[in-house]
């Protein structure tokens, strides 16, 4: 019987061998680690935020890149579609803030073992600590070198899925090795780099000394120049290099669309929920009550503690100066270090910190009503591979989910297939 081959064991992975044996091809999926899901594994801190239950507008504009490409995928394999599949096959659900999706359990591991059920329910082959070493085009089909193929130089499949991720968290397989095998089949990329990854900032030492700080509720902007390319109400962390969390980590997907030429600005509103003129008001009105304290002694009021001792130097108050003998320009310059404290920023932190990779196999080479390769017959194409990559809240799985079903009913039907695995 003809053969369809998986590359990847990751969540597009599985759910494209899932989609392609559930409409009745022989699928064989090939996953490099010891297990499959090692990735998805850690997502969510452990808890896998698998989803979001946002509208299909909204969802769209979670997509940094190229969001219409996904909008057959969403499509054919939704946000409800994806819900409905773990559900039905014994994976409870819960919606938390934000419409973040997770596992009831809270535990990412109940997800890969719905997914591994279904897939040997299936009767998908898994090949474990195996990894692609070579694809070439053969006749009506691929001739694929896999490791560890026993007493074989190479193995035949007439259609194959590449859905093996893209290069954050190499420790996990997601390496970026399979780029080199598809730009040697004809495809080209969009440079691949860190995406939802920490900031690193010239105020590094400032950072330093308030490690371990976040700050909830604030008002993140990021600016090239004068252009805006992201605002955010959230949290972010105080690292040892500089700045995290989750306003970050969203901010840094749009800090890599800027020119590489220009300095990037990061402005923090730590007062959002009051205009300038109510926030001096109350500047006003607590610097009436404890006029003859001394500066420092009162942005307790204003501020969390670990952040009093740097805010003198900041606005340029020395923190013995008594509130009285505060100037109208000083009291401006503090009003101003609250609603826009800047950060400079001078990167992003490297792939073993990104949370995904953006860049990839340019979807201009995909047919996206199908996950098809434009280049190769045969070749579908899947998840973090492609040049497609989304803010944080369960996007980017989502992505996964969609574009690995959209590959694997599409692969089937090619070897004539029909049936829908729900």
């Amino acid at each position: 019987m003809d053969k369809l081959f998986v590359i990847g064991g990751g969540p597009a992975g599985m759910m494209a061998a899932i989609a392609a044996a559930g409409a009745g091809a022989d699928v064989t999926l090939v996953e490099k680690n010891e297990k499959l899901g090692k990735k998805l594994f850690i997502t969510g801190k452990g808890r896998c935020n698998l989803t979001n239950s946002c509208r299909d507008k909204e969802l769209l504009s979670q997509i940094v890149s190229n969001p219409r490409f996904c909008y057959s995928a969403f499509s054919r394999f939704s946000v409800e579609d994806v819900c409905g599949f773990f559900e039905k096959n014994g994976c409870r659900l819960k919606e938390e803030r934000g419409g973040r999706v997770f596992p009831a359990s809270d535990h990412s591991s109940d997800v890969i073992k719905t997914l591994e059920k279904k897939l040997r329910s299936l009767g998908v082959e898994i090949k474990l600590n195996t990894a692609l070493k070579a694809i070439k085009p053969a006749e009506e089909g691929f001739e694929l070198r896999l490791s560890g193929t026993e007493g074989k130089s190479s193995v035949f499949a007439k259609t194959v899925i590449m859905a093996t991720g893209g290069a954050s968290y190499p420790a996990t397989g997601s390496d970026g090795s399979s780029y080199k095998l598809l730009e040697g089949l004809g495809h080209s990329l969009r440079e691949p780099a860190p995406a939802l990854a920490p900031f690193t900032v010239k105020e590094v030492q400032e950072c330093k000394s308030l490690q371990g700080l976040a700050l909830k509720n604030v008002e993140l902007c990021l600016y090239d120049g004068k252009k805006k390319l992201y605002s955010e109400r959230g949290e972010l962390l105080y690292t040892h290099f500089g700045l995290s969390g989750p306003l970050v980590l969203s901010a840094s997907s749009y800090y890599r669309s800027r020119p590489k030429i220009n300095e990037a600005k990061l402005t923090i509103d730590l007062k959002p929920a009051l205009s300038r003129d109510e926030l001096d008001a109350r500047i006003l009105r607590d610097f009436e009550e404890n006029k003859n304290k001394n500066f420092a002694n009162v942005l307790g009021g204003f501020l969390p503690s670990s952040r009093c001792g740097i805010f003198p130097e900041r606005c340029g108050i020395p923190g013995e100066k008594k509130i009285h003998e505060i100037t109208r320009q000083e009291r401006a310059a503090f009003l101003e270090s609250l609603k826009c404290l800047t950060y400079t920023v001078t990167g992003t932190r490297g792939f073993e910190e990104a949370i995904i990779t953006a860049g990839g196999v340019k979807v201009k080479e995909v047919d996206p009503s199908t996950m098809g390769s434009k280049t190769v017959p045969g070749l579908y194409l899947a998840g973090e591979l492609l040049d497609v990559d989304a803010l944080t809240g369960g996007f980017n799985l989502q992505i996964a989910w969609s574009t690995g079903y959209l590959a694997g009913i599409s692969a089937a039907e090619r070897m004539g297939g029909w049936r829908d695995f729900r």
